[in-house]
């Protein structure tokens, strides 16, 4: 299709130019058989796969994430990123490998495949920092798990790993889920938008009836927290949805019980609060710190939920707001201390989960300002548990560097620590750079999954798993392929 626009353009382009045959003839050559493309993506991966290479061999640490998946054929699927840190404190995140689980998916046959990876690619374990996962009992298992089974191997260093926060996150957010809410929200939308007539006749009355929005939006069986622009959209048509079940003379009696739209202007509100936390949390290139920030604020900003409801301050629920005023005088009485006790269990369930970064966070906070007043014997004990630094060296060269006066007035520099010498200050210049390389989610990997399932459809089942990895690396590099060297050390013939 391109070959064929970029030929149809040039003919136009290049109508009156005097190497117009010359140019068209190299559109020509360019080679578009299935074995030739498919011979090119797999250079073009090599080429990526070998500067990844030379870039583990050259950075300081790195970190890894894993979570499994499984392709169109069946196939389990285990996608692994890295993250490096360099010794000028810059990181790159990167594609490392998609490697498949032909039987089982326990712990065991997620080390294999990771252990035999590492070995036959020369990955420098012994640079390992962390490991980050779904938290699926098969990598979190306490005796036969994949991390288990890593910490177990004299060949691993100590490492720090944790779930991702992504998916604690959306296990607290369940805390909230009404079923009694969902499920007929869920049973509606399906029911008009299931028959083509039925969908376009409540098209129709939208129209008719200038609505805010033109159609509802399908639920699919997602991640529960994209439910939330489902119900917000089901909110703002709700007039229009009981008008349309009326005309078909369906049972409308829920979209009337007060305590039932109060639960779902309810649901609607924290859902979409959820799911802005839920926003700042996914992404490439965001860092642990960002991530239990957001979540620290989130716990913060719950508190302060919950002490305005109970003041009955409504101005952070305003589908709530909306709900009482489009039923004002009707039997609508907000039930704050039911609201409040779910909000205290959602509370309490993010306070359970992220429990395990409370380690983390003092030594998060200190390498983001090291300049601030701490008790140098406890934050040194602390990196040193977490990140094999002395901790008696250090504990001098946190008070070496508190009271250097050129660091200090670079304290807000975007590059300090590529600022900090790593001879004088050896500790916490390799504290600083392993926090630097942590990851905080399995977001790449399950991005990842999704360009997995557009590669490997239904219909290209037969893809290898070696083209699959092919494929997704060339995807999904940030590397610029050495085009020149690759198309030099290539015998080029025509596409017919």
């Amino acid at each position: 299709m391109v070959k064929e626009a970029m030929t149809a353009v040039a003919d136009t382009l290049f109508k009156d130019h005097k190497s117009k045959t010359e140019i068209m003839s190299a559109i020509a050559d360019v080679q578009l058989g299935a074995n030739t493309v498919a011979r090119r993506v797999s250079a073009l991966s090599a080429d990526a796969v070998g500067q990844l290479e030379r870039d583990m061999i050259k950075c300081k640490w790195f970190s890894i994430q894993c979570d499994e998946s499984v392709d169109a054929a069946d196939t389990a699927q285990m996608a692994v990123f890295v993250r490096m840190v360099f010794e000028d404190a810059s990181t790159r995140e990167e594609f490392l490998t998609l490697l498949p689980l032909k039987t089982t998916t326990r712990g065991v046959d997620i080390y294999n495949v990771v252990k035999k990876y590492f070995v036959e690619h020369n990955v420098p374990i012994e640079k390992l920092v962390s490991i980050t996962t779904d938290g699926a009992p098969a990598m979190t298992g306490r005796h036969s798990g994949f991390i288990a089974l890593c910490k177990a191997d004299p060949d691993f260093p100590k490492i720090v790993n944790y779930h991702c926060i992504i998916h604690q996150q959306a296990i607290c957010a369940k805390v909230m889920r009404f079923d009694h809410v969902m499920t007929p929200v869920i049973k509606i939308i399906n029911s008009i938008r299931a028959k083509a007539k039925q969908h376009r006749s409540f098209k129709l009355l939208l129209q008719e009836l200038s609505a805010e929005h033109s159609d509802l939006l399908l639920h699919t069986e997602v991640r529960w927290l994209s439910r939330g622009k489902i119900l917000d959209r089901f909110c703002s048509l709700l007039n229009e949805i009981k008008a349309f079940m009326e005309s078909r003379e369906e049972d409308t009696t829920l979209l009337s019980d007060a305590e039932w739209l109060l639960d779902l202007a309810f649901l609607t509100d924290m859902t979409e609060k959820l799911n802005q936390l839920n926003t700042q949390l996914q992404g490439k290139d965001r860092t642990i710190s960002d991530m239990i920030s957001a979540v620290k604020a989130f716990k913060a900003k719950l508190s302060f939920y919950l002490q305005q409801l109970k003041n009955k301050r409504l101005q952070h629920f305003p589908t709530v707001v909306k709900m009482l005023d489009s039923h004002a005088g009707a039997d609508f009485v907000l039930d704050v201390n039911k609201y409040c006790d779910l909000m205290s269990k959602l509370g309490q369930e993010f306070e359970d989960r992220f429990n395990d970064f409370d380690k983390l966070e003092p030594c998060l906070a200190f390498i983001a300002n090291p300049f601030m007043e701490v008790d140098i014997t406890e934050i040194s004990e602390k990196m040193a548990e977490l990140f094999t630094v002395n901790p008696v060296e250090m504990e001098m060269e946190v008070i070496n560097l508190q009271n250097h006066v050129q660091l200090k007035s670079q304290q807000h520099s975007q590059h300090f620590w590529s600022l900090v010498d790593p001879e004088n200050y050896k500790n916490i210049h390799q504290a600083a750079l392993k926090i630097s390389a942590l990851f905080g989610s399995t977001y790449l990997c399950e991005a990842a999954f999704s360009d997995m399932n557009v590669i490997k459809s239904k219909f290209r089942t037969r893809l290898t798993d070696e083209h699959l990895n092919d494929c997704i690396r060339v995807n999904l590099s940030a590397y610029t392929p050495a085009y020149t060297s690759l198309v030099d050390s290539m015998q080029c013939q025509s596409s017919h």
